[in-house]
């Protein structure tokens, strides 16, 4: 097969898979085996494409081969791309679905009450992971907005799955915000065609360098509104923490992880391609800095540890605005760098969180405690992604905070240093919020947290993965299914080998930074390349 038939794929085994586990809805054994061998597909054919975009450059595929098809026009089909930066989000995005979905089914996911499977998350999975590679994939606007209705329409059903009160109110919320940002992202994409008479990528950064100054900002303006919401930047991020904690433990682990950074993809796309210049660049910098800061103050004032952590996940966002508005190579690198560790390192923290849930039937520091006593696997799991996420050295969250700083400062503006000081503040705080974690949960008796009691004596309503029964024995409660423990591992190492392997993945990070400025690169490849 040539490189561009390997393009549609991570699109196209996802969708098949979810038609063939709708036809296997009353065979669970079937529909994990198809959703588990669809998603390793996926890696693997993630882990070819960034293999072939590294050695050869952006590859390009014209769906209908309809590249030229009116002369002096460029592309009027699907036009799907990927370079180095889309390669490296498909790669890491494939490993973090493999790994929540293995541990779904370890943890034994249901709908309803204890007598009804669900049927219905394991497409709705795969639904939610074709929509992740279209967004990642999608060379013009109008396909992007298509990538992110697809992901709006699964992670609804997988937000509100059990249908508890709970859920539905936080996935009315959810949906709301989510509808919002998809109309303004619409309203964006008429007025840009209304301007340039074109929605493809590469044919838009040649023709938006015709129009004035004011109008080119105006439109970028509308464009980051829609991507901030969905990035979850500050002002656009009250939203997420009232959403993603209800969801069960594997459903916020992956929102958590890669919902947001799609977000974030589609600002890098907009800033480096469509809109360079640097126009809106301090309103970038200022929205970075209150992310940060703002997200970090309200992970300190959290009980919950999966609020806590939503508060987290809004805070490390402002990073990844800050690298790209920076603008500068050393900042962009920096910025894919912690995207790429941020969505392995945030993931694996929610799905520890699923597993304090499983140890101790709960999740607020109130009612925690002994956790390293009573589990010293559990601690581990939890103490290095931790570790990683507050940016001690040498983890990869310490390497992704230097080359920022770094580049903060190779910029050298009163705004950049003020940015260099929020992030490493941030850093601190981050740090202190998680050490709070593990003394209160982990190292402090559990008879010396103020609800420890309430915990003991309320029966945890959790569900046995072997027999598939629902149990309330409280000396049950401590057994943490294998099915669990090693995607979770898996993805710990994941995130090691982000540090170990730092030398080469940052070089890489930097050849994708070089080649995202370099839009002459992207533009060339999708204007005379691709598959006929």
């Amino acid at each position: 097969m040539s490189a561009q038939g390997l393009i549609p794929l991570p699109v196209l085994i996802p969708a098949l898979g979810a038609a063939a586990t709708l036809v296997a809805g009353r065979r669970p054994r079937l529909q994990r085996i198809i959703t588990q061998v669809a998603l390793a597909t996926v890696v693997a054919v993630c882990a070819a494409l960034l293999y072939l975009a590294d050695r050869d450059g952006t590859l390009v595929l014209h769906v209908g081969g309809w590249a030229q098809s009116v002369p002096g026009m460029g592309p009027l089909g699907i036009t799907l791309v990927v370079d180095r930066l889309s390669a490296l989000m498909l790669v890491v995005s494939s490993i973090v679905l493999l790994a929540v979905v293995v541990y779904a089914i370890g943890q034994g996911i249901r709908d309803g009450d204890e007598r009804q499977p669900v049927s219905i998350f394991m497409p709705t999975y795969l639904v939610l992971s074709a929509g992740v590679c279209t967004a990642f994939l999608a060379g013009d606007l109008f396909n992007l907005f298509v990538g992110f209705e697809v992901l709006l329409a699964a992670s609804f059903v997988l937000l509100t799955i059990g249908a508890s009160p709970d859920r539905v109110r936080a996935g009315i919320s959810y949906v709301m915000v989510s509808m919002v940002s998809s109309l303004i992202f619409l309203i964006g994409i008429a007025l840009i065609y209304a301007a340039t008479g074109t929605l493809n990528l590469a044919e838009l950064a040649l023709r938006l360098d015709g129009i004035s100054t004011g109008t080119r900002d105006a439109l970028f303006a509308v464009l980051l509104v829609a991507f901030g919401i969905k990035a979850a930047v500050f002002p656009l991020s009250a939203w997420l923490p009232d959403s993603y904690p209800t969801a069960p433990a594997p459903v916020t682990a992956v929102f958590a992880g890669l919902l947001t950074k799609v977000g974030v993809y589609a600002i890098i796309r907009a800033h480096s391609l469509l809109f360079p210049g640097g126009g809106l660049d301090s309103v970038l910098l200022v929205a970075g800095l209150l992310t940060m800061v703002i997200g970090i103050l309200g992970a300190i004032a959290q009980s919950d540890i999966k609020r806590l952590l939503s508060f987290t996940l809004v805070s490390h966002i402002g990073y990844m605005v800050f690298g790209v508005a920076l603008g500068n190579q050393l900042g962009m690198s920096g910025a894919i760098y912690y995207v790429a560790h941020h969505i392995v390192v945030q993931t694996t923290l929610f799905l520890v969180v699923g597993l304090i849930e499983r140890q101790a039937g709960a999740s607020t520091l109130q009612r925690l405690g002994g956790l390293a006593a009573a589990s010293p696997v559990l601690a581990f799991v939890f103490v290095v992604p931790a570790l990683n996420l507050g940016g001690i050295p040498p983890f990869s969250g310490f390497i992704g905070k230097i080359a920022l700083l770094e580049a903060g400062a190779q910029n050298g503006s009163a705004l950049a240093w003020i940015l260099v000081a929020g992030a490493v503040v941030t850093s601190l705080l981050t740090l202190y919020v998680v050490a709070r974690v593990w003394t209160k949960a982990f190292w402090r008796a559990r008879a010396d947290a103020p609800e420890g009691h309430l915990a003991a004596a309320a029966p945890a309503v959790l569900l046995d993965d072997i027999e598939d029964i629902e149990f309330a024995d409280r000396d049950s409660v401590g057994r943490m299914p294998i099915g669990m423990l090693i995607p979770t591992g898996a993805l710990i190492a994941v995130g090691l080998a982000l540090t170990v392997a730092a030398g080469p993945i940052f070089s890489y990070a930097e050849r994708s930074a070089a080649e995202v400025l370099d839009r002459g690169q992207y533009i060339s490849a999708v204007l005379a390349g691709g598959e006929r």
